[in-house]
């Protein structure tokens, strides 16, 4: 009954509704006052005038267009006035039509049908009581009247909430394209900040590295004494010096976590921020200073992992491993949780996370010359193992 809850159709059935009541009860006075009835017309008036007056009085009431308990007490209201004008006029059946309406729409269904059916009981029993001949409409009258509008406003209610369930269902739509486009905006600048960081190690960082070497070399095969020493020894500092701007622009185009620690430091932050989950990191091997792709990779696949971990698995317990060989680094993500067909996503190349997530590891470990491999059931967890070559200048190159 709120007005500022009703859609215009509602708005307009409620106009109806009121006017097909006022003018109802306008016809039971007027057949009243002009003698049509055998009944008292001052009983008469005074009745129709009551329901009217408790009739205009419900729209008013916050309670009742606020609440079901509201609403049910003055529909109890309404009907001990309306029973009186049965009892005074047989001319008060006419007005168990709206009644009907009013009923299944403020009443939850179990309870207005079952009063809809009450007020045509009370309707026909109102015809029969005032001694007007039976006939097979006085029945079927009001049973199709109460029929009709059963049917009218539960059929109304059901396309109203699919409507309003359709409407949801655009907004969230809505929602999750614009997280979707930021997110890709997000994933873009992170792809283009680790390839520029990529491309700074691999290029200017490792040239630089080799000018230093090679300077250094010829340093130690001049002679002391030899003019060229100094300035050798000069180029080789500002090599330096720019080597080690090439790596501060190289930790600044890697991800934040890497920032302030080493990759293993990372994994080890990036358990205890799982929602949901008892993850642990632990760690094998002597650690080797990986290049800067190699620690983004591991990192990223790491994060994605336990992103399905969270969002898929309903995992109780996650660990990672980062494991430092002499030829090799593997880092193995395994959870207890969901577990899902391993083969049937490597054929149609669509991960836990709907098509991006296990395809986007594989790519990632492939541009390195890695391999990866994914072991997973129903109902029996799922490892994802990762395992990169170490290059040779790890632990001591740029």
């Amino acid at each position: 009954m709120d007005p500022r809850s009703l859609t215009p159709v509602l708005r307009v059935l409620r106009l109806c509704l009121h006017l097909l009541t006022a003018g109802l009860l306008a016809l039971v006075v007027a057949r009243a006052l002009t003698g049509r009835t055998a009944e008292p017309a001052a009983a008469v008036v005074t009745a129709a005038a009551a329901m009217g007056a408790v009739y205009a009085a419900g729209p008013l009431i916050p309670a009742v267009r606020s609440t079901r308990a509201g609403a049910a007490c003055w529909l109890a209201v309404l009907g001990t006035v309306w029973a009186v004008l049965l009892a005074l006029s047989p001319d008060g059946l006419w007005l168990a039509f709206p009644l009907y309406f009013l009923l299944v729409h403020l009443l939850p269904a179990r309870w207005g049908v079952p009063a809809v059916a009450v007020a045509a009981g009370a309707a026909i029993a109102s015809y029969v009581g005032h001694g007007a001949p039976l006939n097979a409409g006085a029945f079927i009258g009001p049973l199709i009247g109460a029929a009709v509008a059963v049917a009218t406003v539960l059929g109304y209610q059901a396309l109203y909430r699919e409507s309003e369930s359709r409407r949801r269902l655009i907004e969230e739509l809505i929602a999750t394209r614009a997280e979707l486009a930021d997110a890709e905006r997000t994933a873009g600048t992170l792809a283009e900040r680790e390839r520029l960081a990529r491309e700074i190690h691999d290029t200017l960082a490792q040239g630089l590295s080799s000018i230093q070497l090679l300077l250094r070399a010829a340093g130690r095969d001049l002679p002391a004494e030899s003019p060229a020493a100094a300035h050798i020894e000069q180029a080789r500092a500002t090599a330096q010096d720019n080597l080690a701007e090439a790596r501060r622009f190289v930790r600044a185009l890697s991800p934040p976590d890497l920032d302030h620690g080493s990759l293993a430091g990372a994994l080890e932050r990036l358990c205890g921020t799982v929602p949901g989950v008892s993850a642990r990191f632990t760690t094998s091997g002597t650690p080797l200073a990986l290049p800067a792709p190699y620690e983004v990779a591991l990192l990223r696949i790491a994060q994605s992992a336990l992103g399905n971990t969270v969002r898929h698995a309903h995992a109780r317990r996650a660990e990672i491993t980062l494991s430092f060989m002499e030829t090799s680094v593997t880092l193995d993500v395994v959870d207890d949780g969901d577990g899902f067909d391993a083969e049937r996503a490597v054929a149609d190349d669509s991960g836990q996370d709907g098509g991006f997530g296990l395809p986007a590891m594989r790519a990632r470990v492939r541009a390195l010359g890695g391999t990866f491999t994914v072991e997973s059931a129903p109902g029996q967890g799922t490892a994802v193992a990762v395992t990169l070559p170490v290059p040779l200048s790890a632990g001591g190159g740029a």
